[in-house]
Parts: C-alpha cells; structure tokens; sequence
C-alpha cells in the first residue's frame, strides 16, 4: 500500500509541475491577448511589455469602475523601482498632454477604452 501512495504522490507532482509550466507559458504570451494598442512609442520592447502587463493586472484587480489615479501610481512605482526615478504618469479615458521625455522612456497606449501615458525625464542634481 505505500508503494501505491509514494507513486501517486509522485503522479501528482509531475501534474502540478505540468500545470505550472502551461500557467507560466500562458502569462508569458499573455501581452498579445491584452487587446493594447499602441498610439505612440519610443521605448523598448521590453519595457513596454512590462508596462501592459502591469497595467492589465491592476486593471484585472479593480472590481467595477475604474481608478486612474490607482492604476498610474502602480505604473509610476513598478518603472521607478525597476528603471530608476523620474517616471510619470497619466490615466484617463480622455486627457491631453505635451511632454518633453528621454530618449527611449516614452509610451502612449490604450487597453480597452483607457489610455495611459508613461514617460520619463531627466534627474539633474541641484547645484547648491
């Protein structure tokens, strides 16, 4: 009888293995499936992957109507964090804006019927 149970625990191991690896493989191609379009972009790809993944898992945990303010501080900090400071943010269903950003730290996308502007700027220190 324990051999049965050392080989079904064995079994179920592998299986929660196999289901972890399809979950991993499924969030990694998760970006093409986000229903994102981009509007305007100068930065990496990588980057702006890691902001609509961001952005969709805050979405995803906002019950019922959206939070701007919410969803931009989560991109504000996971880019200031990750890239260094100086990043901005700005959400809404309907904003204008004129920025000046650095080079490659600049994107204008919308996920569904929100639109999100993420731009860096330059830090200079204060010269005292």
């Amino acid at each position: 009888m324990e051999g049965a149970e050392l080989e079904l625990e064995r079994r179920s191991k592998f299986l929660s293995g196999l289901i972890e690896k399809r979950k991993a493989k499924e969030h990694q191609e998760q970006p093409s499936k986000l229903s994102v379009r981009v509007r305007a972009a100068d930065m990496p790809i990588v980057l702006q992957d890691r902001a609509f993944r961001c952005a969709r898992d805050q979405l995803d945990s906002m019950p019922g109507k959206l939070d701007s303010k919410r969803l931009a501080l989560a991109l504000k900090k996971e880019f200031d964090a990750a890239y260094g400071p100086a990043w901005h943010c700005i959400v809404g269903t309907s904003f204008g804006s004129y920025v000046t950003h650095s080079t490659g730290g600049f994107l204008y996308f919308s996920i569904d019927k929100v639109y999100i502007l993420l731009f860096r700027t330059a830090v200079e220190p204060l010269e005292r």
